[in-house]
């Protein structure tokens, strides 16, 4: 397993990073949630939500630690900045690592979220609806490769296909190839989801993750996916690094999720509690 940073007795919060994650369009809230929800049990200090919905819940209930907004105030300056650890926080808002794009939809006010998201000086994580708003807007493809932080995509097949102006099979048929197109054109790492997901870091380099089962074919456990991301990156690891650790062991909590229990009506909230557990027996073993 990559190294993953060792927290000292007299730590605190603010050692852990700050993440945001940005998403929730109406009647689809709960994609961010998920996302949040595994930022944070995957070892983020602190982490904001903001949701899109104008009828947006204030406060978590399953989850009250998360900070709730609304996702234009989110994006605001901070009134009183303070600097975090990890990896580029941001000067304004103090976020280490900004999420956007699970349940965010592609609205005129999802394009504008996202817009703003590219200019913040800190690592992002895009995944969903940021995918598809990247997809059909040049100008946002050219923010994307103009930023000096690192950038994460998450696509599944369909998402890269519509990313590289092709079909889905096409992608399919060589993936190796397409997340390697996809980190080159828009200056990123990159996964490309599904059986045996492939990673293309940003210098180039390719690796097979080989765990994963059927059984997370299930709705949300991308946005988990993407909040494990944005947490090993708010706590200090670099992109590339934080990208193949997420994948790795997103996989391999639905596959101890499947052997004790089954595959079949896995869910994406699991998928969170057995990645936190499987986290913490690693780190036990560094």
């Amino acid at each position: 397993m990559t190294s993953f940073p060792k927290r000292p007795r007299d730590s605190h919060k603010g050692m852990f990073g700050t993440v945001a994650v940005i998403g929730g369009a109406a009647g689809m809230v709960g994609a961010p949630l998920l996302a949040a929800r595994a930022a944070l049990k995957l070892g983020a200090g602190c982490v904001h939500v903001g949701l899109l919905a104008d009828n947006a819940p204030g406060v978590d209930l399953l989850q009250p630690e998360l900070m709730l907004h609304r996702a234009h105030d989110l994006l605001r300056p901070h009134p009183n900045p303070l600097p975090r650890a990890g990896e580029g926080a941001n000067v304004k808002n103090n976020f280490n690592v900004l999420a956007i794009g699970c349940g965010l939809g592609t609205s005129k006010a999802a394009y504008r979220l996202l817009y703003e998201t590219l200019k913040f000086k800190a690592p992002i994580v895009l995944d969903a609806d940021a995918l598809n708003l990247l997809a059909v807007h040049a100008d946002l493809q050219d923010d994307l490769r103009a930023r000096n932080h690192p950038s994460v995509l998450t696509p599944h097949p369909g998402e890269a296909a519509h990313l590289l102006d092709c079909k889905t099979g096409e992608v399919q048929a060589d993936r190796a190839a397409a997340v390697r197109q996809l980190a080159q054109k828009f200056a990123c790492s990159a996964v490309l989801k599904g059986a045996d997901s492939l990673c293309a870091t940003r210098d180039g380099r390719l690796f097979v993750n080989k765990t994963g089962n059927p059984g997370m074919s299930a709705a949300g456990t991308g946005d988990v996916l993407t909040g494990m991301i944005a947490a090993f990156i708010a706590q200090g690891m670099n992109a590339d690094d934080a990208l193949l650790l997420a994948v790795h062991l997103h996989g391999a909590a639905g596959d101890a999720l499947a052997q004790q229990h089954a595959a079949i009506g896995m869910t994406a909230t699991e998928v969170t509690e057995w990645a936190r557990w499987l986290l913490n027996q690693w780190v036990g073993e560094q």
